[in-house]
């Protein structure tokens, strides 16, 4: 049985973000050093994050993917080179 949808109201979550757009060829050769950049940026601003790490996708077209590596923090995060603020 499908429960009845409901909508809740949630906190907004910090998030440092890097966004990217490649080809979806390109998606082995993005992910681990942007991982790597976004957690050594966090570090470097002695923020911790406050969960792992997730994708958000923007948009997936037959051939490119327009996406974000996100993390939840636990204080906002200051820009620096590709890492962002988000929420």
């Amino acid at each position: 049985m499908i429960d009845a949808p409901e909508i809740v109201q949630l906190t907004a979550q910090p998030t440092a973000i890097i966004s990217l757009k490649i080809p979806k060829d390109q998606i082995q050769h993005a992910m681990d050093p942007g991982i790597g950049e976004l957690m050594s940026t966090l570090a470097a601003q002695g923020i911790t994050p406050a969960g792992p790490w997730f994708t958000h996708h923007l948009k997936m077209s037959p051939d490119e993917w327009d996406f974000e590596i996100s993390v939840p923090v636990s204080q906002p995060v200051t820009a620096t080179g590709r890492v962002k603020p988000s929420q």
